[in-house]
Parts: C-alpha cells; sequence; structure tokens
C-alpha cells in the first residue's frame, strides 16, 4: 500500500478517536457509511474507445495535505500507450487521463486527427 492509503486510514482513526461516544447502533451505521465512502475513492473499470477495449484505474493521493485523483487507461491489444491525469476532481479524472491517451495515440500516428478531434471535442 502506499503512503496516501496508510494517511487517510490515519486520519479515520483519528478523527473516530475525538468523536463524542455514541450508543453501539450509532458506531454500526457510522462504520459502513465511512468504509464505503473510502472505498469509492478507489475505481477500476472498461469502456470502449474508438472500436476498443479500454481498462482504466483511480487511485487517491495526498499531495500537499490535499486529497488528489490518479487516473491511468491502457488499451491491452491496441497499443502500449498509457493515458495518465492527476487532478483535484474524482469526477473528472478519467476523462482527463482519455485525453491524454487520445492524445499520445495521435502523436505516435495510431489514430487519425479526425479520429482525435472527433472524440476530444465531444
Amino acid at each position: 500500500m502506499r503512503v496516501s492509503v496508510f494517511s487517510m486510514i490515519l486520519v479515520v482513526v483519528v478523527a473516530a478517536s475525538f468523536a463524542p461516544q455514541c450508543q453501539a447502533s450509532g458506531w454500526e451505521a457510522l462504520v459502513p457509511a465511512i468504509a464505503n465512502k473510502l472505498t469509492s475513492l478507489w475505481e477500476s473499470g472498461e469502456f470502449e474507445l474508438l472500436g476498443h477495449y479500454c481498462s482504466f484505474n483511480v487511485t487517491p493521493k495526498f499531495k500537499r495535505w490535499q486529497l488528489y485523483f490518479r487516473g491511468r487507461m491502457w488499451c491491452p491489444g491496441w497499443t502500449t500507450i498509457r493515458g495518465q491525469a492527476e487532478t483535484r476532481s474524482r469526477s473528472g479524472v478519467v476523462g482527463r487521463t482519455t485525453q491524454d491517451f487520445v492524445r499520445k495515440a495521435f502523436r505516435a500516428g495510431i489514430i487519425t486527427e479526425s479520429e482525435a478531434q472527433a472524440w476530444l471535442n465531444n
């Protein structure tokens, strides 16, 4: 695991230790909510890009005490190019990662300018 994962776990443990004591039913509701929030920071999946299946993953990262998201994508069976991006936006990191991939694929001559522009303009 990376330092950012340990940092997030440490923050949750410290915050939980300062929280006011509540009944067991309160903790039973609080723990799953915190666990769900933490696990939702990571994501991986697949999508289709220009007729090829591609994979992506998103991981959280702390940088200067701020939460960032690092995205990576690749298209196995098509090219060895990898798209990468880092942003504060959880919802926008996959789009930025894919834009990076499309730009690199265009520079490498794998896709045409019209294909790149059609995807980047949408």
